[in-house]
């Protein structure tokens, strides 16, 4: 599912097994090595160099293991610039990998990558999520009561009746899954013996608190010279899933959108059910009073009673409430010719924006999230594809909306996000949107579903 670079060249075939290519440690102050290097001088160097990359001639991207379990592997501090790879290109980039330090954040590992026009900060500690992406005044993310990049040692997933997760939320992205997400509470499955039990789901899973057990960096050699960033995530237990997150951050340099391209696959013997919602979060400065969020909307209806109160303006926001209950939007969105469907949240003014877009036959289902609470308590709201709405599992597989992976299987989920810091491109995101609606009606249902017992 990954583009070019390819799989063999660039490293998901290492993690089948084979040894990956040595990657090198670059100096931003030392000229780049040369690429053709004597091929003894390359040995020695992997010999030599386990950090260190190769720039092998034939590869299709230079590529830097930052972290490997599997080779125990740890890069720490790194840092590669344009400078390093391509001292002529007239676009400036960077990405660098930092380590926090102090509080429930020690330890914790964060890439950030400078495209030379925006800014994204990606989280391998924490199951890949993003922190935020930044443009000038732009900022895609929020201000969550939790004020560290938490490490997920500290998260205890069981405390407050399942919500434990919240313990870490402060993410711009967030992946729930994959085993299940959604709200906590109890659901049935098979036991090792073949009977069926009881257990605890917490809220909105695991998988956003796993460690990346592999990280790399990838920057083609050619044109436009996309910047990625892989990882992969292993949501696997003994007599139980053993599901694997491939996901993948990329961006262009110059360019103010970047790309999610992930893949989960089920490496266990049986049919395993899974999920996964990506929870997108902002706050200022795009949420304020009489900000809006617009989607090619079929149908909608509200999560509970308490929502369907504001469900003819559930496209407005308000500004900071105090005392404000969160009211969260089921949507079934239309999509266009090539089954892509889109959101865009502008401001008041109309004049910065996110667009959101996807693909409906590996996200068919849209959670709105409105939490125009106090600004200490967390003024956020949540554009979140998924393969299904955020209710517990249980309720979810009774409406069918959770999906099964067989032995060796996969699913591909992809999206984009741009941003948008001026009048006429923000008119022209909304118009985007709005053409994937056209004449086509919407059904609103102003009570919440019939859930069973």
């Amino acid at each position: 599912m990954f583009e070019s670079p390819s799989l063999e060249t660039c490293g998901w075939a290492a993690m089948a097994g084979e040894t990956p290519a040595p990657l090198p440690q670059t100096n931003p102050h030392t000229t780049p090595m040369p690429a053709k290097l004597p091929q003894l001088l390359l040995i020695a160097l992997a010999l030599l160099l386990p950090t260190v990359a190769l720039r092998a001639q034939e590869s299709d991207a230079w590529r830097f293991v930052l972290t490997d379990a599997e080779h125990n592997i740890r890069q720490g501090e790194w840092r590669i610039t344009s400078r390093d790879l391509l001292p002529d290109h007239p676009q400036t980039f960077s990405i660098q990998q930092r380590i926090l330090r102090g509080g429930r954040q020690e330890g914790v590992e964060v890439i950030e990558i400078d495209n030379g026009v925006m800014t994204i900060t990606v989280i391998p500690t924490r199951g890949m999520s993003i922190l935020e992406a930044r443009r000038g005044d732009l900022r895609l993310g929020w201000e969550s009561p939790v004020k560290e990049v938490v490490h997920p040692k500290y998260i205890d997933h069981e405390s407050r009746g399942g919500l434990g997760w919240l313990e870490g939320f402060n993410e711009m992205l967030v992946r729930c899954g994959l085993e299940f997400a959604g709200h906590p509470g109890r659901d049935k499955f098979i036991t090792n013996t073949g009977d069926t039990a009881e257990m605890d789901l917490t809220l909105h899973g695991r998988i956003g608190n796993i460690p990346a057990s592999h990280v790399e960096v990838l920057i083609d050699r050619h044109p436009p010279h996309r910047i990625r960033v892989r990882g992969v995530v292993n949501e696997r237990m003994f007599y139980g899933p053993a599901l694997e997150l491939r996901a993948e951050l990329s961006t262009v340099p110059g360019e103010s959108s970047f790309r999610v391209s992930d893949e989960v696959i089920n490496h266990g013997g049986f049919d395993q059910e899974f999920q996964i919602i990506y929870h997108a979060n902002f706050g200022k400065p795009l949420l304020g009073e009489n900000a809006r969020v617009i989607a090619p909307v079929r149908g909608i209806a509200p999560m509970n009673s308490h929502a369907g109160g504001g469900i003819e303006d559930y496209g407005r926001y308000q500004g900071p409430t105090t005392g404000f209950i969160e009211q969260v939007y089921l949507v079934e969105p239309f999509a266009d010719e090539n089954g892509r469907s889109a959101a865009v949240l502008h401001n008041a003014a109309g004049d910065r924006a996110v667009l959101l877009s996807w693909n409906t036959a590996q996200l068919p289902y849209l959670t709105i999230w409105k939490n125009t609470a106090s600004e200490a308590s967390g003024y956020v709201t949540g554009i979140e594809p998924g393969t299904g709405f955020p209710f517990n599992r249980r309720v979810e597989r009774s409406f069918g909306r959770v999906p099964k992976l067989g032995p060796g299987q996969s699913r591909a989920f992809d999206l984009e996000f741009e941003l948008h810091v001026d009048a006429e491109s923000v008119g022209a995101a909304v118009t985007k949107v709005q053409m994937i609606q056209g004449s086509r009606e919407t059904t609103v249902t102003r009570e919440p579903p019939r859930i069973g017992p």
